[in-house]
């Protein structure tokens, strides 16, 4: 068995890191690559929820079991299947229902925070970060969450005012300091793009 290449995409909340993770997936094949999502790792928050873009801060790692998706990331490089949960963020529960997740060759691990996680950034061959101006993150989150996740503008904004932009301050970016390469995202990352096929092919 080979053991799976492990590689971290990380960046602000809309900094394209999603974007370019699925591309990759798509140009490498689904056979050879799989996304593990930051997203899917969110601690049960229905009992705290009070309100869109209320008191519970989805922006701080504490909202996340980045033991669980460590200790997954550990087991797919022993060639073993996970069960990755499912957060449904319009109750803001975890479901009982799982998606399982096999070792291939290469595992992308998507999301703000993984570079900030100790015990993530211990399973990761190498990480991205993508540096993405505010205006530009700010805009495609409210499209994501508006049409996506059934959000109002009101509460987007709120939330990026007071949680979002903080813990981005705080957290998100001082963690690319942990990544080999950096990524300056105006909306065009197809040089860097070529550069990881050529080189993940190559593996």
């Amino acid at each position: 068995m080979t053991k799976p290449y492990i590689i971290g995409v990380a960046g602000g909340s809309g900094s394209g890191k999603t974007y370019f993770a699925r591309e990759l997936q798509q140009v490498l094949g689904n056979e050879v690559c799989e996304i593990l999502y930051q997203d899917n790792y969110y601690i049960d928050q229905s009992h705290r929820f009070d309100g869109d873009g209320g008191a519970v801060n989805f922006d701080h790692p504490s909202s996340l079991d980045f033991d669980l998706m460590a200790s997954g990331l550990s087991q797919l490089k022993l060639g073993k299947n996970i069960e990755v949960p499912l957060y449904d963020f319009a109750t803001h529960k975890r479901i009982s229902k799982t998606i399982t997740c096999g070792p291939k060759k290469i595992i992308l691990v998507d999301g703000i925070l993984i570079l900030d996680s100790s015990v993530v950034r211990a399973q990761l061959d190498e990480a991205i970060f993508f540096d993405t101006p505010e205006e530009l993150r700010y805009q495609r989150r409210l499209d994501r969450d508006v049409h996506e996740r059934g959000r109002t503008p009101e509460g987007v904004k709120k939330q990026f005012d007071f949680q979002v932009r903080p813990m981005h301050d705080q957290f998100v970016q001082p963690s690319k300091a942990f990544a080999q390469t950096i990524v300056k995202d105006l909306g065009e990352y197809s040089d860097t793009l070529k550069i990881f096929i050529k080189r993940l092919e190559q593996k």
